[in-house]
């Protein structure tokens, strides 16, 4: 199963593509950090660690994951 990993230097998102429902919670939670038209799509940098955490508990599917 493919993953990327996304780090903001505190803690890495991992995305399973695979696992992906394509919900868009992701994008409609923190639109500062997904731009699915953008390569690279997800940029952590653009939040606090706090903010990325509590929205990877909101991924309905599980494509998204925390490592810390």
């Amino acid at each position: 199963m493919k993953k990327h990993e996304y780090h903001n230097g505190e803690v890495t998102i991992i995305w399973q593509p695979d696992l992906c429902i394509h919900s868009g919670i992701c994008v409609k939670t923190l639109p500062k950090v997904y731009h699915p038209k953008e390569k690279p799509w997800v940029k952590p940098e653009n939040a606090s660690t706090e903010e990325i955490l509590a929205q990877v508990a909101k991924c309905p599917s599980g494509a998204l994951s925390i490592k810390k």
